[in-house]
């Protein structure tokens, strides 16, 4: 560090007295963003609210009635539908094959009021399904036990093919907890936990143990440990789901080949943590204000061969960190106004970062390193905001290089208290030698090919629009 922080100062001097009226005439590439993003949320219901039925359960199975879903199920083969009106309190075991479980009046219902509630009274699994092929449709289930290690569960699935539809689950240790079954579906359901429950003792709202090929869709959870786990779990497909107020918003670990697309996660610790996993496709996720004490819009750790493709990063403590991954692909994300915008660590190598655009971020990029590296071998590189491009041939790439983490990056992640000099002449003048001097050769990474402009065109609606 010695021999970086010599350089620094030595450099300065020398590129000031080459380059002082060049830093001072410069333009500023980020000179356009003047906002923070701030209270940014999207548009979702808290499945907390809502009014309980107040009347006494009643099963309808044939026209036949019963005073307990458990009597009806037992009653009912193959094929039938039960249909459940009232608020019930019992936990009930599913073992009919093809079995369908309906609240009344589930097509005219608004998500705020209910047809029909199963209410565990704080024991146990409230619902388990044991069967395949079974549907729960429009049921809102509520007060599991509280043992984690239990698995107690709103709705516990250990049967292949089976179908849960805007089913509501409140007041649960884990929402819904899939095991060794295949080709679940999770739709349209909200879940919450218990707020008066600490984030460790919480389980998590959708967990995936061994649920190979499960679709999960336009599912909305908060106040649980994490929005989704993947435990062994591959082929998964996770698409518009909304997490918020978690530790991590989705959780792989020991998860291959599964596909995560156009989720928003905001306001947890870590939006989406990608662990010990291979070839994933996350595109199109929105993860946002994720700055708790790890704070991470997008973590990838010890994962290897996974496409991380036009996503939206914004505003968390980091954008991206990467930590022991390889071979992977993080191309046209946008990566915009996080402390830091991407970190690599821990011998992260063979990673293609191009086409993204990276804008209004404290610090744009750090990789601790004693070399100089290049994350791309393309033609065309990252947008940065606070790059100085040159493109004398208009093609839209600049014609001098870009050093997003060099030596002053380096001495003010080593030592914070330099980042009130981070915008002196002095710095920008060292910024501009190692971009426009390929002789000066200091540690960091090197963009050789900056874009001019960011291949993310709708970075603005994050100031404009606070409340989406």
């Amino acid at each position: 560090m010695a021999d970086r922080e010599a350089w620094l100062l030595v450099g300065a001097v020398v590129v000031l007295v080459g380059l002082g009226a060049a830093v001072v005439a410069a333009d500023d590439a980020g000179s356009d963003i003047d906002a923070t993003i701030e209270g940014w949320t999207p548009d979702v219901d808290d499945p907390r609210e809502g009014d309980a039925p107040e009347e006494p359960g009643i099963a309808t199975l044939d026209q036949q009635e019963y005073g307990s879903v458990q009597e009806a199920v037992d009653s009912a083969e193959a094929g039938d539908t039960v249909v459940l009106e009232g608020q019930f309190e019992e936990q009930i075991t599913v073992e009919t094959s093809d079995l369908t479980l309906e609240a009344a009046d589930t097509a005219d219902s608004e998500r705020d009021t209910a047809g029909a509630l199963i209410d565990g009274g704080g024991e146990g699994t409230v619902l388990e399904v044991t069967a395949a092929n079974v549907t729960v449709d429009g049921v809102w289930i509520r007060e599991t036990g509280p043992d984690r290690s239990a698995e107690d569960a709103g709705i516990y699935v250990n049967g292949s093919g089976v179908t849960l539809s805007d089913v509501r689950i409140t007041k649960a240790t884990f929402g819904v907890w899939i095991s060794e079954a295949t080709d679940v579906t999770v739709e349209n359901a909200t879940i919450a936990g218990r707020e008066a429950v600490g984030e460790s003792q919480r389980g998590n709202g959708i967990h995936l143990d061994r649920a190979n090929g499960a679709q999960l869709q336009d599912n909305e959870i908060t106040v649980v440990r994490d929005g989704i786990y993947f435990s062994w779990s591959e082929g998964v497909t996770a698409t518009g789901n909304t997490m918020w107020d978690l530790r991590y918003g989705v959780h792989y670990m020991y998860s291959n080949d599964n596909h995560l697309e156009g989720n928003v996660a905001f306001d947890n610790d870590v939006g989406f943590a990608l662990m010990v996993s291979e070839n994933l496709t996350i595109t199109n996720n929105v993860a946002v204000n994720n700055d708790g004490p790890s704070g991470q819009g997008i973590l990838v750790k010890d994962v290897d061969d996974t496409t991380i493709r036009d996503n939206a990063v914004v505003a968390n403590r980091n954008g991206l960190y990467v930590y022991n991954a390889h071979g992977n692909n993080l191309t046209g994300n946008l990566i915009l106004e996080n402390e830091i915008g991407v970190q690599f660590t821990a011998g992260s190598s063979d990673e293609l970062v191009v086409e993204n655009s990276f804008i209004g971020n404290d610090q744009p990029a750090h990789a601790p390193t004693t070399a100089q590296i290049a994350w791309n071998d393309t033609e065309r590189g990252n947008y940065w905001s606070d790059a100085r491009p040159v493109d004398l041939d208009n093609d839209g790439t600049s014609d001098t290089r870009y050093q997003p983490a060099g030596a002053v990056e380096a001495v003010i992640y080593d030592h914070p208290q330099a980042a009130i000099f981070a915008e002196s002449p002095a710095f920008d003048a060292v910024r501009m030698a190692e971009s426009s001097f390929p002789v000066i050769e200091s540690p960091g990474v090197v963009d050789h090919r900056p874009l001019t402009e960011p291949p993310a065109d709708d970075w603005r609606q994050y100031y404009e629009n606070h409340n989406n």
